[in-house]
């Protein structure tokens, strides 16, 4: 990738969500992604009116961040229901009784770590998340951060070109070469299948009307109606394209920290970077809906 631009900046930023919050406090990490939120305790009962503030933040964010959130796994669990019905994954292990809630742990006797290349949570649903919330009660000393990519800003620093080809296009989102045997050494047994969908290459988001690009290198294994080695070539360049900086926030985690993330516009990536020490916590996830392009 070349390192001059002689056109100015790869992506042009122009936002207009500046009104203020009048509930909770909201400090951006970037101008294109990311925003910590203060002023809220998210294991109490929040107002409504909070509720709606914390639903824009995410909106105009598309991550959002909390610290120092002392929760229970029952009140993890009622938060994330004020966003909707839960989703329960496909493969990873859950909290003995509560199968909504993904137990996420590493150490030093783990084979790998959750989220290490840049996806979108279970892209290969019919009716994918529509966001997770992580809460990570122990972290190691240093290390662990998770990195964020807006996929609003990957879409619209394309081409016309680009987006052009893309515009109407499909692609195959597969579980099964990513959850086969995945959780094997947790003493997971494998499901006869796992889901599979087909779904556009540019999502409209439900809530702000903005196109995202929508394929990741977790789940996208080709695009529809284009040759096998054409498919392989664009997908390269579009996952390549996904992780520019540019696109991103790194959040550096402390325990009971939460993390909020929009997988209808955002992709992720935790770094592993911390082995021998511990890093767990867990995840809520709030079903979402059938992209639509």
């Amino acid at each position: 990738m070349s390192l001059r631009g002689d056109g100015g900046p790869r992506y042009r930023n122009l936002r207009n969500d500046d009104a203020p919050y009048e509930r909770i406090v909201v400090d951006r990490l970037t101008p294109v992604i990311g925003a910590e939120i203060s002023g809220v305790d998210l294991a109490g009962p929040l107002p409504e009116e909070t509720m709606e503030e914390i639903r824009r933040a995410l909106a105009e964010n598309l991550v959002v961040f909390f610290r120092d959130q002392r929760m229970s796994p029952a009140q993890h669990l009622a938060f994330g229901r004020r966003f909707g019905e839960l989703h329960v994954h496909p493969a990873a292990p859950h909290v003995a009784g509560m199968p909504e809630l993904m137990v996420i742990r590493a150490d030093a006797s783990s084979t790998r770590a959750n989220g290490e290349g840049w996806h979108t949570d279970v892209s290969c649903d019919e009716e994918p998340p529509m966001g997770s919330i992580l809460h990570i009660r122990e972290c190691p000393p240093h290390g662990g951060d998770t990195l964020f990519a807006s996929m609003y800003a990957a879409w619209e620093s394309l081409s016309d070109r680009m987006k052009s080809y893309l515009a109407g296009m499909r692609a195959v989102h597969d579980g099964e070469h990513v959850y086969r045997g995945l959780y094997s050494n947790l003493g997971v047994a494998d499901k006869p299948s796992y889901p599979r969908a087909e779904h556009p290459v540019v999502r409209v988001h439900p809530v702000t009307g903005r196109k995202a690009l929508y394929v990741n290198a977790g789940f996208t294994t080709r695009l529809l109606g284009v040759p096998r080695d054409e498919s392989d070539a664009v997908l390269a360049y579009l996952f390549r394209h996904a992780e520019n900086p540019l696109f991103q926030c790194r959040f550096r985690w402390r325990a009971d920290s939460v993390a909020f993330w929009d997988n209808r516009c955002a992709q992720h990536r935790a770094m592993w970077d911390y082995w021998p020490h511990v890093r767990q916590g867990h995840r809520v996830t709030v079903k979402g809906e059938r992209p639509v392009g």
